[in-house]
């Protein structure tokens, strides 16, 4: 650690601390809240929503899509900007890089995500094979969701990043007909068709929506299109019933990574290897049908339960092998909500059920180009790696004061894990099915009316995906196997990565805006980390129980009012995060920082709205040197890129326009980066460049 960070972190910490004492302005004052009639109906908009997450006693995040739509929003890492403890780096398509207290720090982009819980419309989307990412289209979104660490718990969520909800638009909040349109650099197009409308107890959002582009490397062109529906049906006024379909087509070129001095000077090139083979992922089409119902038991009690199929095939090519997978699951939950009187307080018990279940988990393996001897398409290998993840929780919220909540929770969770290569057969199949645990103790303290203590002490467990049982795998087949030789021929297994974290912190409203901060100290035991040991063409990527480490951090937040008059309003909002993942004590690395994660993360806007709908902002990024391998033997550059956006907001609502430029000052840096074992102070291509200065417009239209 510099001798800057303690500094930066110290301020950090006085600063905020210090705007709890200020006094808040009464009309933005947070008052205590009691426990109120048990529903679990979500919440119509941003300001609900934030109350209900206020009640968790943990850091959290609500962002609202209609503000974020005034901007490009070509993928999750438009959606996830500005928020503190989130790092969401795009390498220029959909397959953005998302961490959440150093949660999946070493995936590569593109690959499914690990480390936190993702789910549409509160159906769970992350499964055993982790969290694919196609089906996020940001322009069918109302707003998002993200309970930070272990702070996801009641939603079944026990991963160390915790939970991210991605809800729908519907027809009661996008009535009408809406035709959109953004255009920009490098040939990107995004168009969007959607309809919403309310009928009676009915009420329904269809949308369809086309997005292409070029990228900012060569080799780096993509194109998407699907569409969705979402129906509700209020059948009584205890009732509800609401469907989900989604469906989507992807496909982009994947131009691989670059090392330090090729993103300084020369960041659109394609990694060779990536071009010699023509490197692409097609996923030739994702399946999304759920639905999720609500029975209203009495004024105390409810019962809610999902149920959702998800099918979606992939053909990776991006070896020099092709590999053709059928992916499909079953996944479900179940929560009961009960208000009732404990030791004389009132208090809510939450009795639920999570368990995904992979139905098709099977890959069959052939040759992309001739190779010793055997023609293109020779079959190599299948293999299958399914999995179950089953979590049961039971906690309860107990109001032992006005201002003082207590929330205490216990988990048990089965997994199950079934890995074999099918042909050439062979007898060394991993069959396995592990139990875990995970409690909770946490409390919400309502200091005054305009700022909250929270903190907990939980435990996170999650398991290792099952694909990574035998991708990774050191057992091969022997020479004379044919076209099978030197491929994995058996799973290796893996231990659940376990963590107990403690979690403190503060959030509220003051003459200075509203602001939050959040400190937590996680001992992780069993950390699943990657390893890119051989590059493309022949790709391997191993991942392994590394050795004790600690993953300690702050998320600071903070959107202030500057100016208010009459007719214009000057706003500052920012969102710093402070990262310091290492080795315990590691035999080969000792106290190593993990690579994959800059240390510091600052991201700010300043924006000017007008009483007319016009706005105008500055914004910027920082982000600190990264590591790029676990030896700490090398690092990427530092970055520190301004872009600024105009547009107008018709104040009835009928149109939007706006104008975003990008990266002014055209700067070259790595956004993500994809550790290596020990490049020895070489600089390997390791990193993925950000994308260079842009410029990009859209417009939006409205119709009853």
């Amino acid at each position: 650690m510099t001798s800057a960070a303690p500094r930066t972190c110290a301020l950090t910490v006085a600063v905020l601390t210090a705007l709890a004492a200020l006094p808040a302005r009464a009309e933005t004052a947070v008052q205590p809240t009691t426990l109120d009639r048990v529903e679990v109906t979500a919440a119509g908009n941003t300001h609900d929503v934030r109350k209900m997450l206020a009640r968790v006693p943990g850091a959290s995040n609500v962002i609202d899509l209609a503000k974020v739509a005034q901007g490009r929003v070509g993928n999750t890492a438009d959606v996830l900007a500005y928020q503190p403890g989130i790092s969401a780096q795009s390498p220029g398509n959909e397959g953005t890089k998302v961490s959440i207290r150093g949660s999946g720090i070493n995936r590569g982009p593109g690959a499914h995500a690990s480390g936190i819980a993702v789910s549409l419309d509160g159906l769970p989307l992350t499964a055993a094979g982790g969290t694919p990412y196609e089906l996020l289209e940001p322009l069918w979104l109302s707003r998002v969701e993200v309970l930070r660490g272990a702070n996801g718990f009641e939603r079944g969520a026990l991963a160390l990043g915790g939970a991210i909800n991605y809800v729908s638009r519907s027809g009661r909040d996008a009535p009408g007909l809406e035709l959109h349109y953004e255009a920009g650099s490098r040939g990107y197009q995004k168009r969007s068709l959607g309809y919403g409308g309310v009928h009676d107890t009915l009420d329904y959002y269809f949308a369809y929506t086309e997005t292409e582009f070029d990228g900012y490397q060569d080799h780096a062109s993509g194109d998407g299109k699907g569409a969705m529906a979402n129906i509700g049906w209020q059948i009584n006024p205890d009732l509800q019933t609401r469907f989900y379909l989604r469906y989507r087509e992807t496909n982009h070129e994947t131009p691989g990574r670059l090392t330090r001095a090729q993103i300084r000077n020369d960041p659109r090139a394609a990694n060779p290897a990536n071009v010699a083979i023509d490197a692409k992922r097609p996923q030739p089409g994702s399946t999304w049908i759920g639905n999720m119902t609500t029975l209203q038991l009495d004024e105390d009690a409810s019962l809610q339960a999902g149920l959702v199929y998800h099918k979606y095939p992939m053909d990776l090519n991006e070896s020099l092998y092709r590999q053709q997978l059928d992916y499909a699951n079953l996944n479900a939950t179940l929560d009961y909500r009960r208000r009732h009187t404990l030791f004389g307080h009132d208090s809510v018990t939450t009795l639920g059920v999570r368990v995904t279940h992979d139905l098709d988990a099977d890959v069959r393996e052939t040759l992309r180009s001739a190779s010793n001897g055997y023609a293109v398409g020779t079959h190599t290998r299948d293999f299958s790696h399914h999995g179950t993840d089953s979590t049961l929780h039971l906690s309860n919220e107990l109001q032992l004061s006005d201002a003082l909540r207590l929330q205490t929770g216990l988990a048990l969770v089965q997994t199950r894990r079934a890995v074999e290569v099918t042909w050439p057969r062979t007898d060394q199949r991993l069959n396995e099915r592990d139990w875990d645990y995970a409690p909770r103790l946490g409390f919400t303290w309502q200091a005054s009316p305009a700022t909250q203590w929270f903190g907990n002490l939980s435990r996170s467990v999650e398991p290792a995906h099952p694909w990574s049982m035998i991708w990774g795998s050191n057992q091969y087949f022997a020479a004379g196997n044919g076209a099978s030789s030197g491929r994995q021929r058996a799973p290796v297994k893996l231990d659940n990565q376990t963590a107990t974290t403690l979690e403190l912190g503060a959030r509220g409203e003051g003459r200075i805006g509203r602001w939050e901060l959040t400190g937590y100290y996680a001992h992780v035991n069993h950390e699943l980390l990657s390893v890119e040991v051989v590059p493309v063409p022949n790709l391997f990527i191993a991942e392994n129980n590394a050795s004790p480490t600690v993953h300690r951090g702050i998320e600071a937040g903070l959107d202030s009012t500057l100016w208010q008059a009459g007719t214009g309003r000057l706003s500052l909002r920012q969102a710093y995060t402070f990262s310091d993942f290492r080795y315990r004590h590691d035999d080969r690395f000792g106290d190593n920082r993990l690579p994959g994660l800059p240390m510091h993360f600052y991201q700010a806007e300043l924006r000017y709205d007008h009483a007319s709908g016009l706005y105008a902002a500055v914004n910027t990024e920082y982000a600190s040197k990264v590591f790029v391998d676990y030896a700490n033997s090398y690092r990427a550059d530092s970055h520190l890129i301004f872009g600024s956006r105009v547009g107008f907001d018709a104040p009835s609502g009928r149109w939007q326009g706006w104008l975003e430029l990008r990266n002014l000052g055209d700067r070259h840096y790595a956004a993500t980066v994809t550790p290596g074992y020990d490049d020895g102070g070489r600089d390997v291509a390791r990193s993925t460049p950000g994308e260079g200065f842009g410029v990009y417009a859209g417009l939006r239209l409205r119709f009853d």
